[in-house]
């Protein structure tokens, strides 16, 4: 019996031992499952939070700036359209017609424009380079041709001139100069209207090469105008600028330029008269039988009365194509085709061919002698270009950067 109750005794030992022994690793294990789920849970709670916020922030500062940085509209008081006129004659007289021009133009499309005169070429195709997406400008053929090369500027309209789509350089002396030809030129003083100018300079460029001829000094007057009065006050030997054809008596025919000399009128024998329109008639109005002249010395001639007598046309060019309306390289089209049939409605109105007294407009003599516009391709400008390589010029040459 008393073994027995041992045996009993130690089987209680074993099990209480046993039940301590598992009652720790219990505890053991169940704590730190617990722990790892409540920290676990609360980064998946706290993180979404802190992503969110600034997406939100960020999308709604970069909506509001976009939309405080919006220009005006193109054509608005705020944003007017640019409208350039390069120094070819005088430029009060450009200001003065180019305002006009630009009240027309309003009236037309109800845009608005704001008008300016660069100090020269140069400076005509800085400006429409510059500021591509709102400029426009009344730039020759070398103009053109160098600010589609430099920017891309694009050429929408010709000018026309009396039915001519063209017009030509003249070489002009004083008539008791001597010089009865080109080669008599060499080393000769030369007044031009500025270097960038087309028939002013680049194409009598290449009449001299082709000639042989190097001229001496180089003098630049500031437009045709100021060129034909240097040559006339003998500021220099001889001067170029535009020639556009004389009309004929009764307009029977126009001027061919295969058999008649640029100065025909003469043969009527009487001296030019300025009229108070600012035009230069030889015996009357065409229309009464007499001869109005249109080259570059008209503008000139109420400042200096004499200049068709004491001043002779040497040589006149081969054709050239007309100055242009041009458009920036990233000017809007629609607006870009509004403005060009406005221009050339304006061009061949009454409004523009017969001004009141003392209102200058772009037909004017004093002005660009506009009678009508056409549209016209980049391509029509190829012999330019032809011209400025076969010269083995660059824009730097022409533009002296």
């Amino acid at each position: 019996m008393q073994n027995k109750i041992k045996w009993l005794v130690l089987g209680l030992l074993v099990l209480a031992l046993v039940l301590v022994a598992c009652q720790p690793q219990t505890v053991e294990v169940e704590v730190p499952v617990e722990v790892t789920r409540v920290v676990t849970e609360t980064t998946e709670v706290e993180v979404p939070v802190e992503i969110e916020v600034p997406v939100e922030v960020t999308r709604v500062v970069t909506e509001t700036v976009v939309e405080e940085a919006m220009a005006p509209d193109l054509g608005t008081e705020e944003n007017p359209i640019q409208v350039l006129f390069v120094p070819s004659v005088d430029a009060e007289a450009i200001v003065s017609g180019g305002e006009v021009l630009a009240q027309e133009l309003e009236n037309a499309t109800g845009l608005k424009y704001e008008v300016s005169v660069p100090t020269s070429y140069a400076a005509t195709i800085e400006a429409i380079c510059a500021s591509p997406d709102d400029t426009i400008a009344f730039i020759p053929a070398l103009g053109y041709v160098l600010a589609n090369e430099r920017c891309g500027t694009q050429v929408g309209l010709a000018s026309v001139r009396f039915g001519w789509p063209v017009y030509w350089a003249q070489i002009v002396v004083r008539d008791d100069s001597g010089i009865e030809t080109i080669e008599d030129l060499a080393g000769k003083t030369w007044g031009t209207p500025s270097v960038t100018s087309t028939s002013g300079f680049l194409v009598p460029s290449a009449v001299f090469a082709d000639a042989g001829i190097e001229t001496g000094e180089i003098v630049e007057t500031g437009g045709h105008t100021n060129a034909m009065l240097a040559v006339a006050q003998g500021d220099v030997d001889f001067a170029t600028a535009f020639f556009s054809p004389p009309l004929l008596p009764n307009y029977e025919r126009n001027w061919n330029p295969a058999t008649d000399d640029p100065e025909i009128w003469r043969d009527a024998g009487v001296a030019p008269e300025l009229t108070d329109a600012g035009r230069v008639f030889v015996g009357g109005d065409p229309a009464e039988g007499g001869y109005r002249i249109l080259d570059a010395r008209a503008a000139a001639m109420e400042t200096y009365p004499t200049i068709f007598d004491e001043t002779r046309i040497l040589a006149i060019s081969d054709e050239i194509p007309n100055d242009t309306l041009s458009f920036g390289a990233k000017f809007p089209l629609d607006l870009a085709q509004q403005i060009s049939k406005a221009v050339s409605e304006y061009a061949a109105s009454d409004a523009c061919q017969e001004p009141a007294e003392g209102v200058i407009t772009l037909c004017s003599d004093a002005f660009y002698s506009w009678t009508g516009a056409e549209q016209v391709l980049d391509s029509a400008f190829d012999p330019t270009r032809f011209l400025i390589k076969s010269l083995g010029m660059t824009e730097e040459d022409i533009l002296g950067e």
